[in-house]
């Protein structure tokens, strides 16, 4: 993602967007719609956590999937009846072209007919086979390696990075996931999550909690 958004873009209406995420897909939908797909792709948030609880846990509000980001068009070319919308800092670019999605990490699958927003793609930093994490570029991990799948083949980020990402700025539901997820971690994922939090957000008060 760039360090800087174009000119244009409409502010997200964030009273209007609860009603607009109402019908988003569920994790099974959008693994049909992909299968086949040669990207790593993967359910990704509070989601993914739920994918590895084998339950779901809450109710989420959206859904989130991963993928490479210069693989993003094969993502696109499968679901050509939908429009896609780039979002970033408070903003959305309808129909977003190259420049929009090269200054931006989010899109969001809208039906046009009816304006719903159905799952969000996060365009991940790369290279080739190996993620790079957008929060700090030294931790790079290869795709085999970060996701996982449930017994019915869905793909979905483990859950050690899930919570490394909803350490920056935990809200009620994030905490909510910790709390509920950390008894299932084993002893080598939660030695992962350790070193990765001391890295990326030294001192955290979950850190405490995986010793």
């Amino acid at each position: 993602m760039a360090d800087y958004l174009p000119p244009g873009g409409a502010v997200l209406d964030t009273d209007d967007l609860t009603a607009r995420w109402a019908q988003a897909w569920q994790p099974e939908q959008v693994a049909e719609r992909l299968d086949g797909v040669r990207t790593p792709w993967c359910v990704a948030a509070g989601w993914a956590l739920d994918l590895f609880r084998g339950e779901q846990s809450r109710q989420h509000g959206d859904l989130e999937i991963a993928v490479p980001a210069a693989d993003f068009p094969e993502i696109r070319d499968r679901l050509p009846e939908y429009a896609w919308d780039a979002v970033g800092s408070g903003r959305v670019w309808a129909e977003a072209g190259a420049e929009v999605l090269a200054a931006t990490h989010q899109t969001w699958l809208r039906d046009p007919a009816s304006g719903r927003f159905l799952f969000d793609v996060f365009r991940e930093p790369h290279d080739g086979g190996t993620w790079i994490c957008r929060r700090d570029e030294s931790l790079r991990l290869p795709y085999d390696v970060i996701i996982e799948r449930t017994a019915g083949g869905i793909p979905f980020l483990v859950p050690e990075l899930v919570l490394l990402f909803k350490a920056k700025e935990p809200r009620l539901k994030d905490q909510a996931d910790f709390d509920g997820v950390l008894p299932l971690l084993g002893r080598a994922r939660r030695a992962r999550l350790g070193e990765w939090l001391d890295h990326v957000h030294p001192a955290h008060p979950w850190l405490s909690r995986l010793r």
